[in-house]
């Protein structure tokens, strides 16, 4: 191991808040050169998101509330993968529920930590082609206010250039997708 790689030593951990999606803990921890401090972290148990591309080439979003950040933010469909659950079922899942649409063909584009510094959820991200529209209406869970937006690729990008309140999730799945694209 390389010096300074070793891990801090865990002196403590403790439940500080247990919710309905993630729970958030608060650590103490002994840093390798002996340093004592508390470190928090969010515990979530990850989120899947489709990049959903129509048979015309266009990209499926949604558009809704979030109260965290006290407005509407543009998004690929996504959820939280349920204990046991296999993030591709997560996606099929959300698709259906958030946008109406169903995909014949799916390919893994890959995962990656969402914001390491204070959580330690995982996005596993996907592509969803030759999508159909389901005869009825989306599913949408009751606290939800989902918007369905379609945009080409270009105005995806051009909305992320331009500084629209896309999230990092969707914007990080999207460099992803690119080459699919």
């Amino acid at each position: 191991m390389r010096p300074g790689s070793e891990p801090p030593e865990i002196l403590q951990q403790r439940l500080f808040y247990r919710g309905r999606k993630f729970n958030f803990d608060v650590n103490r921890l002994r840093l390798p050169n002996g340093v004592e401090g508390d470190w928090e972290c969010v515990r979530h148990p990850g989120g899947a998101l489709v990049i959903p591309v129509t048979p015309e080439g266009q990209l499926v979003l949604v558009r809704q509330y979030r109260f965290a950040v006290q407005g509407r933010t543009l998004e690929f469909p996504a959820g939280t993968v349920e204990a046991g659950e296999d993030p591709a079922d997560t996606v099929k899942r959300e698709i259906e529920e958030e946008t109406g649409y169903r995909a014949r063909q799916w390919r893994k584009l890959g995962q990656f930590i969402l914001a390491p510094g204070y959580s330690d959820e995982i996005i596993y991200a996907f592509l969803a082609e030759h999508l159909e529209k389901l005869d009825t209406p989306p599913a949408q869970d009751d606290d939800e206010d989902i918007e369905t937006v379609l945009m080409t690729p270009q105005e995806v990008e051009m909305a992320i250039q331009a500084g629209e309140p896309l999230d990092a999730k969707s914007i990080a799945s999207f460099i992803l997708a690119k080459p699919f694209l």
